[in-house]
């Protein structure tokens, strides 16, 4: 059995809820910092005597939410939990997602001398109104200073988010907005397209036609857009959704990208592990009064407890590996799953080939770039 782990960690505190996000998230916490990072860590002692052998986590990422609401001695407090619980290892990658509205010179200094040494900011955009839209706390210029006062903290390793096909974006504003992005050179840069998610104030303008978004023309020139412009500047783009300068990608990421082992604490977070095969997967509630209403109890707050299907096993395991752009190993399938890969699903692959979506190159299997684009049809045709 494979013992290394991802372990993510879920704040779903914030300042305000933005107008787009559909994450387990509120803006109206019951709960102190203090008293969430103690259920935290009674979640984690719980999780460490249920499993049925210890696992070693070779990345953290606490995310959100807004993390950065959490005390730099609390997150130094979870951080030695992992190490003590799960075997955190020394050179593990443990990354913070940061809100740049909520982050000083001081508390970036504090979370680096905790032990976070990857450091995400959502900054989302580099335009005020864009901002404004979007419901963002921060503006352009708070960005920028917490990139900047992340470096002097002694952050080598940064990441930034941002989102295209904003309501009245244009590509030549999304282009402004990746060199802006680019020209402060972080390590990483995340672009991502907006989604409107049922439930949120965005799906509600929709809903009313008051959301002017992009066409599906400029969307997709956006999306192209974001490679070329990335690459010009050193960045190398591994997923769909992903760039990184050399030596710099995500490893927590990858970890569910390939189907690996990851425990997850705090309200509303998910969890997979691989045994028993082919996987299991639960997760915690979103109400912070459930969750802590169960640790209260010695109990852990797991719901939706679900052994995978074989079948949707090995779905699962394509559509994850392909959106790496080094594609699958044919020979990697039939070590998991025992069976030829065309077996199950070669009439879609011929299929998706011809149509000029993948491309086998020497034992690889890789989207082509058209692929990239079209990546969610791609994936559809293997459920």
């Amino acid at each position: 059995m494979d013992d290394t782990t991802a372990l993510y960690i879920h704040i779903p505190f914030c300042v305000r809820k933005c107008l787009y996000c559909a994450f387990a998230s509120t803006d109206e916490a019951p709960l102190a910092t203090g008293e969430y990072a103690a259920l935290l860590l009674r979640e984690m002692e719980l999780r460490a005597a249920a499993l049925a052998s210890p696992l070693r986590a070779t990345t953290l990422y606490l995310g959100g939410g807004t993390p950065s609401l959490l005390e730099p001695d609390l997150v130094g407090n979870i951080i030695d939990c992992a190490i003590r619980l799960f075997r955190l290892d020394p050179a593990a990658e443990i990354t913070l997602e940061a809100n740049p509205g909520t982050v000083t010179a001081g508390s970036l200094a504090g979370y680096r001398a905790a032990g976070v040494n990857r450091l995400s900011l959502g900054v989302q955009s580099l335009d005020d109104r864009m901002l404004a839209r979007l419901g963002r706390v921060h503006t352009a210029r708070e960005a920028k200073d917490a990139f900047v006062q992340a470096r002097r903290a002694g952050f080598d390793n940064i990441g930034i988010d941002l989102i295209h096909g904003l309501p009245g974006q244009d590509l030549g504003h999304w282009r402004d907005q990746l060199r802006l992005a680019a020209a402060l050179r972080p390590e990483h840069i995340s672009a991502y397209g907006l989604t409107v998610e049922e439930g949120t104030p965005f799906a509600r303008l929709e809903d009313q036609g008051e959301l002017a978004l992009p066409d599906e023309d400029e969307a997709a020139a956006m999306f192209e857009e974001t490679a070329e412009l990335l690459a010009e500047g050193g960045y190398e783009q591994y997923e769909i959704a992903n760039f990184a300068l050399p030596a710099h990608r995500s490893r927590h990421n990858q970890v569910y990208w390939r189907r690996g082992n990851y425990l997850g604490f705090g309200a509303g977070a998910h969890s997979f592990l691989r045994e028993p095969f082919p996987g299991l997967r639960w997760r915690n509630p979103d109400d912070l009064g459930t969750y802590g209403c169960s640790l209260a109890d010695g109990v852990l707050p797991e719901t939706d407890i679900t052994l995978l299907a074989e079948e949707d096993a090995m779905a699962e395991w394509l559509f994850l590996g392909l959106r790496m752009l080094e594609g699958i190993e044919e020979a990697r399938f039939r070590e998991e799953f025992g069976r030829p890969l065309m077996e199950i699903h070669g009439t879609a692959i011929e299929g998706l080939c011809a149509a000029g979506l993948l491309v086998r190159e020497g034992v690889r299997l890789r989207l082509t770039r058209r692929g990239v684009i079209l990546s969610n049809r791609v994936f559809a045709a293997f459920l």
